[in-house]
Formats: C-alpha cells, sequence, structure tokens
C-alpha cells in the first residue's frame, strides 16, 4: 500500500539529511593545535588589530554561534539549502495525486520544521527529516479526525449511518464489512437498502446479510429510499439494534434527482453519519468527487476502498484536507475482515517507514 510514494519521501529525507551532513562536515571548525595561543571571546579584537568582522549569519545564527553549535554536535539547515529538495518533493507529491493546494501545504509544513532547527550531526540528521515531513503529512491527513466506535458508544440508539458516492466504487461491500467490524466490537447492526433504484441491489445487500446473519429491510424497486431508511430505523428501535446501516444509489454530484433523494433522507431521517465511499485508487478523482459531494450534501466523514492496490496515497492524503471531513476506513481486500481504522500516525509512520 502507497508503496510508489514511500520510495519517493525516503529519497527526500536521504537526500536532505546527506546534504546536511556533507555541509556539516564542510563547516566544522578544526580542532586548535595544542600550543595554540587561546582565541579572544568573540567580537574582541585581537592584540594590535581590529575586531574580526563576522562575515554572515545563517538562520539568525552568528559564526561564532555555529561554532559553538557545531562543537556541542548540533548544525542548521537555512532555506537555500533545503530549495531544490522542496522542489523534488512537490513534483514527487503531484505525481503521486496529492491535489496542488495540499502539496503545497505540506511544503510549507517541512519547511518551518526544519528552517533554523538544530539537531545532532549525522546520527539524527536524518531523523530529522524524516520527522519534520511526518508532522507536515500528519497536520494535512489527521484534519477532522474522529473515532466512529466513540460517537456510537455516546450516541443515542438507534445510530443511523448513510452511504453515498458515485457507482462501482464498493458501497454495498463496506457496509456489510462494518457491519462485520462493529458487530465484533459488541455493535448490533440492521442493513437497508436504500437503493431503489439499481436492479439487483436488493440481492447483493440479502446476500451479504446472509453470510453475516444480518437483517436486511428493504421495499421494491423504483421505491421511496427515505421510507426504506425510515422503516429500517423503525425496526431497530422496536428490537434494540444499535446501529442502521444504509446504502443508497451510486450517483454524481451532478445527478439533480438522486441528489434530492439525499436530501430527502437528511430531512426524514437526520442520519447521525453520512459517510462518502470512493476508491483510493481513483486518486485526484477521488479527491475531486469528495469535496463535490460534500459540497452538494454535506458529508461527515470517508471511506476509502482498495487501498491495498494503490502504490501513489495521493487520495489518502488529500481527502481530509479539502473537504474538511477525516477519512474513517480503508478498505484493503475482498474479505469482510478486511477493513481498518484510519489511523492518521500508523499512516504516516508506514510512508516513512518508521518503525
Amino acid at each position: 500500500m502507497f508503496d510508489g510514494l514511500k520510495e519517493k519521501l525516503e529519497g527526500f529525507t536521504s537526500d536532505v539529511s546527506e546534504a546536511a551532513e556533507a555541509e556539516a562536515d564542510e563547516e566544522e571548525p578544526e580542532e586548535a593545535d595544542d600550543g595554540a595561543a587561546e582565541a579572544p571571546d568573540e567580537g574582541e579584537a585581537p592584540e594590535g588589530g581590529e575586531a574580526p568582522e563576522d562575515d554572515g549569519e545563517d538562520g539568525g545564527r552568528t559564526l561564532g554561534e555555529r561554532a559553538k553549535l557545531f562543537a556541542s554536535g548540533k548544525t542548521v539547515l537555512d532555506e537555500g539549502d533545503l530549495e531544490p529538495y522542496l522542489e523534488d518533493l512537490e513534483m514527487a507529491l503531484l505525481g503521486s495525486d496529492v491535489e496542488m493546494a495540499v502539496a503545497r501545504e505540506i511544503l510549507e509544513g517541512v519547511e518551518a520544521n526544519l528552517t533554523g532547527e538544530t539537531r545532532r550531526r549525522l546520527q539524527s540528521t536524518g531523523n530529522l527529516a524524516r520527522d519534520a515531513l511526518r508532522e507536515a503529512l500528519y497536520d494535512v491527513i489527521s484534519v477532522g479526525q474522529f473515532d466512529v466506535e466513540e460517537r456510537i458508544a455516546e450516541a443515542d440508539k438507534p445510530v443511523t449511518i448513510i452511504f453515498t458516492g458515485v457507482n462501482g466504487v464498493g458501497k454495498t461491500t463496506t457496509i456489510a464489512k462494518l457491519a462485520h467490524y462493529l458487530e465484533e466490537r459488541g455493535y448490533s447492526t440492521v442493513l437497508a437498502n436504500g437503493d431503489t433504484y439499481r436492479a439487483g441491489a436488493n440481492e447483493q445487500l440479502q446476500e451479504h446479510a446472509e453470510n453475516l446473519g444480518k437483517r436486511v429491510i428493504a421495499h421494491e424497486q423504483g421505491s421511496d429510499p427515505a421510507a426504506v431508511i425510515y422503516d429500517a430505523v423503525e425496526y431497530a428501535d422496536a428490537n434494540d439494534v444499535d446501529v442502521v446501516l444504509g446504502d443508497t444509489a451510486g450517483r454524481l454530484h451532478t445527478s439533480e434527482g438522486l441528489m434530492d433523494q439525499l436530501a430527502k433522507i437528511d430531512r426524514v431521517i437526520d442520519p447521525d453519519l453520512t459517510i462518502f465511499v470512493d476508491e483510493a485508487v481513483a486518486g485526484k478523482d477521488a479527491v475531486n468527487r469528495a469535496r463535490e459531494f460534500d459540497a452538494a450534501a454535506a458529508i461527515d466523514g470517508a471511506v476509502l476502498t482498495k487501498a491495498d492496490a494503490d502504490p501513489q496515497g495521493g487520495a489518502a492524503i488529500s481527502i481530509a484536507h479539502v473537504t474538511g471531513k477525516p477519512i474513517l476506513f480503508l478498505g484493503t481486500g475482498q474479505g469482510y475482515d478486511d477493513i481498518e481504522r484510519f489511523d492518521p500516525e500508523w499512516v504516516v509512520d508506514r510512508l516513512l517507514a518508521v518503525e
């Protein structure tokens, strides 16, 4: 997962580390000979002469201060040194389907984390570069993050969760996976087929329900989706079921009639969560669709399917930032167990090979 981007990010941290180490080696003051006279204090004129002129600064530090940093095993990375590496990082991010504004946010974060910072020479230089990138990535992808289980635990029952997105991205399978995921954590679920538009939708959801031992609430094709989900909520309330998982028809944000259906579901049901589902491998298309769906009918979070097949990671990095709504889960395979809670720290550590 995200192996292509992982390799590019590793290249950035390695290059920055090597450059900083080389600079440190070049600028480290030589040790004074045993018989050398004691050096005057900084700024003090030697006998018979004027005080030496400071011929430059680095990150606001004089040469004398830099000497002290080198003596203590630390060095400083300046903006000029960083520029070519940040340009390479930008190209790597854009080439991995990271949205432009998100890439810029990451670059600014990396620069802020590195510029003027002091670090131990050689041994920790690479760690600092990696940590600076790690923090910048984390800030971008952790926007709005919350724990679905905590939301369910704290909410009045039944909790209603509606799933939306375009056709063919795995909404129905994701619903089945989440039913299994929640059951393993002690929450009972009922499935509601609000996809009354697509022929075969009832059969597909029913097959998953039978495999999982779940109940499906469904009406005939062409029925009102809001009525189906309303009946599912009534069933859950009467039978002490914790969570209603409601499927909806796949749609584009420009499908006016289908978007009106979502608006009606919002009015009639007032769901606790509306979750957008798309494929991680869709990259920038998934990012654009997430933005458009959120604008057309506000979402609370996203699930990315096929994350195990995504070498780039652009959607995983970008969606939370462009919508202000978090990624909640990743689909990582075909089995019901193949769904993982989205943990920003885990994802960033995986991208940067942090053990």
